[in-house]
């Protein structure tokens, strides 16, 4: 019989608004995603694939500025631009980073290295199972 340990790394309650408007509560915070007019939504918020990409791009961002910091680097000014393209059945994500002119190449090699293995990259590059199932009723 094989054990499996579970770590929660994010918990999230969506609760349904009206249109397409979905309230999002992640620990103490509160934000709104929504779908934009052109797809029957009010644009209340970022669409869930901009979510996803954002997430992505903040998470780069922070363990890059983290190690950075311990390497005594300076990036400034840092950007991470995410766009999720599908090409036929595929999806993929381009991301492209900008860092000041203090970053060297040797740098900016490692910067890449360690962007492939941020948390959310290593995430989305595995499959990624999702269980789905209803709640029980009271």
């Amino acid at each position: 019989m094989t054990t499996h340990d579970s770590t929660l790394l994010a918990a999230a309650v969506v609760e349904s608004q009206a249109g397409y408007t979905q309230s999002i509560r992640t620990g103490k915070h509160h934000f709104q995603a929504d779908e934009p007019a052109a797809l029957g939504g009010a644009d209340q918020g970022p669409a869930p694939y901009q979510l996803l990409v954002g997430s992505l791009g903040a998470c780069t961002a922070i363990t890059l500025k983290m190690y950075a910091a311990r390497k005594g680097w300076e990036l400034s000014p840092f950007t991470v631009k995410l766009k999720l393209l599908r090409e036929n059945d595929v999806e993929r994500v381009e991301r492209v980073l900008s860092v000041g002119p203090a970053v060297t190449e040797e740098q900016k090699a490692r910067l890449l290295e360690i962007a492939a293995k941020t948390p959310v990259t290593l995430t989305l590059s595995r499959a990624l199972r999702i269980d789905t199932t209803f709640a029980s009723t009271p």
